[in-house]
């Protein structure tokens, strides 16, 4: 295992993060925040705390269970009962690994059945490449190349993120 982002680092890459997502607006009273379950939540968490402490507004966040709108995946659970109006809003959806962009899609697809946004960009901490969907974030924290057989973590107990099975020559 190795780490790319200890905890010190990852809190100035949230910083940094949420600095860019107030700056891609001109107002954040229309801006909303959806964290997928479960690590994107934890994210959405930290990046709304810093929003208010950088700028004093409390923007509102809501969680979104995508195991049902999963396309490669046994769907299970239920939808996410957002009680937030979607309508003509800007939404920020969270995540911690970007990978193949599939869940990604399952995001937009539950966002949509919620309601219609003015339109909806993309926050990641990790993207390792390898996409499947024509899927790109608009915010990245970090950009780490993976093999196939590699697997990018961020680890919510340890607040840091660990590359498994790297070879020994990418340590």
């Amino acid at each position: 295992m190795k780490t790319i982002l200890d905890t010190q680092q990852l809190h100035r890459t949230l910083k940094r993060m949420t600095h860019e997502i107030i700056e891609a607006f001109l107002s954040l009273d229309d801006v909303i925040l959806c964290g997928i379950e479960s690590k994107g939540v934890i994210l959405a968490s930290e990046i709304k705390q810093l929003i208010q402490s950088f700028s004093t507004i409390d923007i509102p966040l809501f969680s979104l269970n995508i195991q049902p709108f999963r396309d490669d995946e046994k769907k299970s659970g239920q939808p996410s009962k957002i009680d937030i109006d979607l309508n003509n809003k800007n939404i920020v959806v969270i995540d911690d690994v970007l990978f193949t962009g599939r869940t990604v899609r399952a995001a937009i697809d539950g966002i949509m059945l919620n309601g219609r946004p003015k339109n909806i960009k993309l926050a990641v901490l990790v993207d390792r490449g390898h996409r499947e969907l024509p899927i790109r974030p608009d915010f990245i924290g970090k950009n780490i190349p993976t093999s196939m057989q590699e697997n990018v973590l961020f680890r919510k107990a340890f607040m840091d993120v660990i590359l498994e099975g790297a070879h020994e020559d990418n340590t």
